[in-house]
């Protein structure tokens, strides 16, 4: 085990030595070389201004970045451009009006192929709906919707007349959407009637009604026929898309905004309770996620199929499926259902049917298909791949290296990404053509991105090594503020090392320099005087061929204040994981990374308590251990899982 100069640091249990050089040939024709990163230390500024560039702005900047009242700042100040002209216009100006922008795939297997030039007009059709209501330029628009070309061409219209939107993940409640209304003073809302999630049309439509209960300032509602279920109508209030929108005209002259201009605002958790409306502004966010899409995937926009799998709801979904895409004239899919619906190959026939040469997926989906087996994605032709990453959280090293194997062909790239809801595009990730990968880690900070991994006291740490990851210094596509609230903005971002941006995360230094991120530092646990990552213990369990998934917590122990507690998923070949195999997994654990992060208890279980953005919630596997009432659960995609867990907690646990 590591030692470290800090007790209060992270310690550093785990060590990798496979490495994965990307074969010569992706090399060659590889977007960026290693220069790219001499280029960007060189002189960040003129990197990121080389970078705009690539976008059309229909004024100059006049200066790269106002950084003059940090935290808040303020990036190509002066310049102006449209997103949705950078998104769209210029394309089919440029002559790629036929080049398809989406395959869609709906769940029940309905599928339309959208071009350029198709999504321009139904954007112009939108945007001239939307003015035609009333919005303006600085209104707020909310979006609650499913996964359907419309939510995009929504997005876009709000974007091409200066409207800011906020997105509201399908999944959540009334109560979440009117919070989030409120909050940012919508006064249009575009949903549907519903959407169609594991097989069932599910009612969106009755949520928003209920929800516009406490909204009195909500003047529209805009509603696509999706599933054809009956919903409520409010005269003078609701109107349906197909006999607003898709009767407006197809042209519509857009107006170029500054920089600075708010695009959207997306709400992400807060510790109060109180969610956070994150800012993010146009030409500073445009320029991170369209240049990361185009270097971190290696994109060739002539040839390749991209899909980014993940929701439209999430950050994920705006800058790697909307934003960054588009800009970059990409051919995406967009897939509305689950990977189970109406069978477990539905991802790898997606592949195979559209010919997809880039998979960007959470962990949490990859652990999943470990748990189906191998055999699943063997019987389709996957071949097309030339590129896999994973996005959202840590991915295993098994894990990694089972999507390597089974998705990859052992032949692809894998690229694990780290960013946030507030960075906006990626800030720590290999680079496919450059990077020897290493399963499991992040590798190293994308160029002209500041990171640095700091103790207690905000000192970098050695190789091999723990502690707090920070950015250190201002980016394009940062967020600007938590929306109508500075001041928690900058207590919850920028006061733990001042002039630092504190993510939230543990991250670790390994022997060769390279990053590792080690997951939320709420969840690092304090065993013994030890502080313990999560992630790494949950990866010693993966490693174990028996786990298909874990999620480790630290639950309040007398003796040692917090002991190891894990909840395990087996894969089919270990039974159904009797005594035997949790005294396995112990010692497995203990093999791995040393006796103190043995679990004292393992508990296996069928499913996990996660978001439908695939995130594991621990705070509530924190309370079934400690035999606390479980807190909320309306953001679980399933939140029978819980009851499920409770109720066979004690058949399931192993205490030593």
């Amino acid at each position: 085990m590591s030692t470290i100069e800090h007790a209060s640091a992270i310690e550093n249990l785990a060590h990798e030595n496979r490495r994965f050089p990307p074969s010569p040939e992706f090399a060659a024709a590889a977007n960026v070389t290693a220069d790219i990163y001499r280029e960007a230390d060189a002189d960040r500024l003129a990197f990121w201004a080389d970078k705009a560039a690539r976008l059309d702005w229909a004024e100059p900047w006049t200066q790269v970045l106002d950084w003059s009242d940090p935290p808040f700042a303020k990036w190509f100040v002066g310049g102006r451009l449209n997103v949705a002209v950078n998104c769209l216009d210029r394309h089919v100006a440029a002559g790629l009006g036929d080049r398809v922008a989406y395959h869609f795939e709906g769940e029940p297997g309905d599928t339309r192929t959208i071009t350029y030039r198709e999504l321009t007009e139904r954007v112009c059709q939108a945007a001239n709906t939307l003015t035609a209501l009333g919005v303006q330029e600085g209104d707020r628009v909310a979006i609650y919707m499913p996964m359907i070309p419309e939510t995009i061409i929504a997005m876009l219209a709000c974007a091409r007349i200066g409207a800011p939107h906020t997105v509201v993940f399908g999944g959540f409640s009334a109560e979440a959407l009117r919070t989030r209304i409120l909050d940012c003073d919508a006064r249009v809302v575009i949903t549907a009637d519903g959407g169609y999630r594991k097989g069932s049309a599910v009612a969106l439509k009755p949520a928003v009604d209920e929800a516009l209960t406490g909204c009195p300032d909500v003047r529209s509602v805009l509603m696509v026929r999706r599933t054809g279920q009956d919903v409520a109508v409010t005269e003078g209030r609701d109107l349906w898309w197909h006999e607003s929108v898709d009767r407006a005209s197809t042209s519509h002259d857009a107006q170029a905004f500054d920089a600075e201009h708010p695009l959207y605002v997306m709400y992400t958790s807060g510790t109060t309770g109180k969610p956070k409306g994150i800012l993010h502004t146009s030409g500073g966010y445009l320029t991170g996620c369209s240049f990361t899409q185009w270097e971190t995937f290696d994109l060739k926009p002539e040839t390749d199929v991209y899909w980014t799998a993940a929701d439209i709801g999430w950050v994920t979904g705006h800058s790697y499926i909307v934003y960054g895409p588009l800009s970059n004239a990409t051919t995406s899919v967009l897939y509305e259902g689950t990977p189970d619906t109406p069978h477990q190959g539905r991802w790898w026939e997606i592949v195979q049917k559209y010919g997809v040469t880039t998979l960007y997926c959470a962990p949490t989906a990859i652990r999943t298909f470990m748990k189906w087996g191998h055999q699943i994605p063997e019987g389709y032709d996957l071949s097309s791949l030339k590129l896999i990453g994973s996005v959202g959280e840590p991915i295993n090293p098994e894990a990694y290296m089972w999507y390597r194997e089974h998705i990859g062909g052992n032949r692809v790239p894998v690229i694990d990404t780290w960013w946030q809801t507030e960075t906006g595009s990626i800030m720590i990730s290999p680079l496919p053509g450059i990077t020897a990968g290493k399963p499991g880690a992040a590798m190293s900070a994308m160029p002209g991105i500041g990171v640095d991994v700091v103790d207690e006291q905000g000192e970098s740490v050695g190789n091999g090594q723990g502690g707090y990851l920070v950015l250190t210094e201002p980016w394009p596509s940062m967020l600007r503020t938590i929306w109508g609230d500075p001041e928690r903005f900058k207590e919850t971002y920028w006061s733990r090392f001042p002039g630092r941006y504190f993510a939230g995360d543990g991250a670790k230094r390994d022997e060769d320099g390279d990053l590792w991120l080690l997951g939320r530092v709420d969840d690092v646990m304090n065993v013994s005087g030890h502080r313990l990552s999560t992630t790494e213990i949950e990866s010693a369990l993966v490693s174990n061929p028996k786990v298909a998934e874990a999620a480790v917590v630290g639950v309040d122990d007398p003796v040692t204040g917090q002991a190891v507690a894990a909840f395990v998923i087996l894969r089919k070949e270990a039974g159904d994981g009797g005594d035997h195999v949790t005294r396995e997994l112990r010692e497995h654990v203990a093999k791995e990374i040393g006796k103190i992060a043995q679990p004292r208890q393992i508990m296996v279980v069928a499913e996990l308590p996660k978001t439908r953005s695939g995130k594991i919630m621990r705070r509530l596997l924190r309370d079934v251990a400690e035999n606390r009432p479980v807190g909320d659960v309306t953001t679980l995609a399933d939140s029978g899982v819980m009851d499920a867990i409770k109720t066979g907690m004690q058949s399931g646990a192993h205490d030593d």
